[in-house]
């Protein structure tokens, strides 16, 4: 059995570390707060988006864009978001697993991989995986500059063909204790089936009004899903800490426990000791 001292020791190791899960636990939970805010205020507007380009493409008989052109498909561009920062639960690896199942599946075109995030970074680029491009160090609040360079990137890589189909894997914010991995088609751009509601006068025409919203509503699904990543980080991480800090509360009980137990068979021992080297005097 350990001695006291050393088991005193380790009850304050872990109390420490105790202290640093509740912090990082009360500062998830503030930045959640603030990324649900986000994600909450940014759907209706991706929604719309949907809906005005649906309108769009049933107004116009003849749609004609570089982002609306199906092609045969050779090669497939995944676009995987992960986080830079590990101690968030199974965010990374359950995003990781589902891009590494799909990169599994025997097909006949080949693959590339876009990571925004130094954990799915890392972990394909170890890997055989065709890294074509990476966003690392997006911060805490992802704004819609970073997601409109990375749309530029995307585009680029679609319209000079070096890829024909286009996936984006993110997590889907439902709960603080629920997160979804989630795969969704991106490119080409294909309008819903159903029909939008409401009527629109488009101003000059259509087509002009279809180059120029292609673009932005590509952005559109990138930020949103970047929104929902975050969300759904801070959101595991502070579940991960909650459950860290209550195993750490678990483990000091039972240290304390031992070490009651060690300072009774020490004092025990003493009083036998004691008693005992009485009784050789007499």
């Amino acid at each position: 059995m350990a001695g006291v001292r050393d088991i005193r020791r380790r009850i304050r190791s872990v109390s420490n570390m105790q202290q640093i899960t509740k912090a990082m636990k009360m500062v998830a939970a503030a930045k959640l707060r603030r990324a649900q805010e986000k994600v909450i205020a940014s759907r209706p507007y991706a929604k719309q988006m949907q809906d005005v380009l649906t309108r769009l493409a049933q107004a116009q008989t003849e749609v004609s864009h570089p982002l609306l052109e199906k092609r045969p498909v050779q090669k497939i561009g995944y676009i995987l978001i992960t986080s830079d920062r590990g101690l968030c639960g199974g965010y990374n690896a359950n995003l990781i697993r589902l891009t590494r199942g799909v990169l599994e599946e025997p097909k006949e075109a080949q693959a590339g991989l876009v990571a925004i995030g130094r954990k799915g970074s890392e972990y394909f680029g170890r890997r055989k995986v065709e890294i074509l491009s990476r966003f690392t160090g997006l911060g805490d609040s992802p704004d819609f500059n970073q997601a409109r360079k990375i749309a530029s990137e995307i585009i680029g890589l679609y319209t000079s063909g070096a890829v024909d189909e286009v996936y984006l894997i993110y997590s889907k914010f439902i709960s603080v204790l629920t997160q979804q991995p989630t795969m969704a088609k991106i490119l080409p751009i294909e309008p819903s089936a159903e029909k939008a509601v409401g009527e629109y006068i488009f101003e000059p025409n259509p087509q002009q009004m279809l180059e120029r919203l292609l673009p932005s509503y590509l952005e559109s699904q990138i930020f949103g899903a970047l929104l929902e990543g975050k969300a759904s980080e801070e959101g595991a991480r502070m579940t991960a800490m909650d459950s860290a800090t209550e195993n750490a509360k678990e483990m000091i009980d039972k240290l304390t426990l031992a070490m009651n137990r060690a300072r009774q068979a020490a004092i025990t021992k003493e009083i036998s000791e004691i008693v005992g080297g009485a009784a050789a005097l007499e």
